[in-house]
């Protein structure tokens, strides 16, 4: 597990290749992205109706899930380290309000902007320590204080229950993979008071298995079969304070 992310896209290279290849169109992480999108934006409506809530995007990237929710909330902002990754987030049309955090410290004040609000954390927890999960979980406990404040949206891209875990021996060592189970999602969500009102899976089939057609349509088959989430590799988990 790589614990140095914000070194790593301080590099304005990895940052392009982060947008523009591993996000490249009809790739598996953009696919995965466009399902994300439409779930998303489901859930915004259903929660929110006509009340547009203001989104806090931590580990906010390149804005990938800020431009998921355009036209959806009243006013979004992003927190990331990097400003390299923000500043890329600009130019590629995602429309917030941006923020840079230290790597370390206290855990960052959201803007006092209001509720309702939906706190968002898209590919963060497999690329950081504990330490680091715990204080994006703290900030989101300040963004949302209570039940009624809103809700976060929470990303595991690397489920350990899925198919990607046949190939956690063959990575061991590998700075960049990492995996988590819904336990300990769940416990650390519980840890800062929120406790999951819903799961949702992306993915079936890991990367390797992308360009194989047969893969993909067995993707798509299991993917509408019910329980069939807790097996997903890519997983979205929907809280809210306890």
């Amino acid at each position: 597990m790589s614990t140095d992310y914000t070194k790593v896209f301080q590099d304005t290279e990895a940052v392009e290749k982060y947008e523009n290849v591993t996000y490249a169109p009809e790739s598996y992480a953009s696919q995965i992205n466009q399902r994300q999108r439409d779930y998303l934006r489901t859930l915004v409506r259903r929660e929110f109706g006509p009340r547009a809530p203001v989104q806090h995007d931590f580990a906010c990237g390149t804005g990938r899930a800020i431009r998921t929710l355009h036209g959806l909330v009243r006013e979004a902002h992003g927190y990331d380290t990097s400003a390299a990754m923000m500043a890329k987030a600009a130019e590629v049309g995602s429309h917030a309000h941006w923020h840079q955090v230290p790597p370390d410290g206290p855990v960052p004040e959201p803007v006092a902007a209001g509720t309702p609000a939906i706190v968002t954390m898209f590919r963060l927890l497999l690329n950081v320590d504990e330490a680091i999960r715990d204080r994006a979980l703290a900030f989101a406990a300040k963004a949302l204080p209570d039940p009624n404040a809103g809700v976060l949206v929470v990303e595991n891209h690397g489920n350990a229950e899925s198919l990607r875990h046949l190939g956690a021996r063959r990575h061991r060592g590998d700075r960049w993979f990492a995996e988590l189970s819904h336990e300990q999602v769940e416990k650390l969500l519980d840890r800062h008071g929120f406790e999951i009102v819903e799961r949702r899976g992306f993915s079936m089939i890991t990367p390797s298995l992308h360009g194989n057609p047969l893969a993909r349509a067995a993707d798509a088959a299991m993917r509408r079969l019910p329980g069939t989430d807790g097996y997903a590799v890519n997983v979205l988990y929907t809280a809210r304070r306890a």
